[in-house]
């Protein structure tokens, strides 16, 4: 039976371990470099998991040697470190750790292998591209997922924003695409509120059927654009990290 004397201990034991792991992770992480968590690379994001989960364990099981873990987290911190280090030193080794980024959309086109391939969803590019005050998709040259998730994107000439003297008058935005298909699958109730019918999207699609079609979308002016599955979309450029 435990007596009240060793749940005090442990408690105390557990509250000691807080005070003096807080800043030891402090310190660590300033060690480690300044970066948020949604820049984190793969491989330090495995260690801020790995440091979470000693430090858990730790304050968690009094019964864990405090020593075993504050070298564990110094030893996590090193091999970081040493880490990144040889990533800067070596490229062939920051490849490894690190994923390339992916191209998902190029002149205007949704890329589906490539989209596929990271396991998005046509949604998850829409979305991310909205965050990007991106609302059609033919005004986009090139977009693509870089190694931390984030979303590049870069727009064709004739729709970048320009000054009053590059263009002599101020470039007039507000298009955006109203998707129709997504990965083969009609969006019923979203085509009848843009006041159309399955006949005039037949038509449009000409001798393709809903299912072969990656993403369709009517713009505000009126016009439908889509892109067939399977469909190579040019020859991509070659970007690397």
């Amino acid at each position: 039976m435990v007596s009240m004397e060793d749940v005090w201990m442990d408690t105390f034991k557990v509250l000691g371990r807080i005070v003096t792991i807080l800043p030891l992770l402090l310190g660590v992480g300033l060690f480690m470099g300044k970066r948020s968590i949604g820049e984190l690379p793969v491989f330090d994001f495995l260690v801020v998991l790995v440091l979470g989960s000693v430090v858990g364990a730790d304050i968690a099981d009094p019964k864990i040697n405090h020593v075993h873990t504050v070298t564990a987290i110094i030893a996590i911190a090193l091999l970081q470190k040493f880490i990144v280090w040889m990533k800067l030193r070596n490229r062939t080794i920051g490849k490894v750790l690190t994923f390339e980024p992916t191209i998902v959309v190029f002149r205007g086109e949704m890329v589906e292998e490539n989209i596929s391939r990271i396991h998005y969803s046509v949604d998850n590019i829409l979305q991310m591209l909205r965050e990007q005050q991106v609302f059609v998709l033919n005004d986009v040259e090139l977009a693509l997922i870089e190694p931390n998730g984030q979303l590049s994107v870069k727009l064709k000439k004739e729709k970048e924003s320009a000054t009053r003297e590059e263009m002599g008058v101020l470039y007039r935005g507000g298009g955006y695409d109203v998707p129709l298909i997504l990965d083969g699958e009609l969006q019923e109730d979203i085509l009848f509120r843009m006041g159309r019918d399955q006949e005039w999207l037949q038509t449009v699609l000409g001798n393709y059927k809903v299912s072969e079609v990656f993403y369709g979308a009517l713009t505000n002016q009126g016009e439908f654009h889509f892109s067939l599955k399977g469909e190579k979309v040019g020859d991509l450029p070659p970007i690397e990290h």
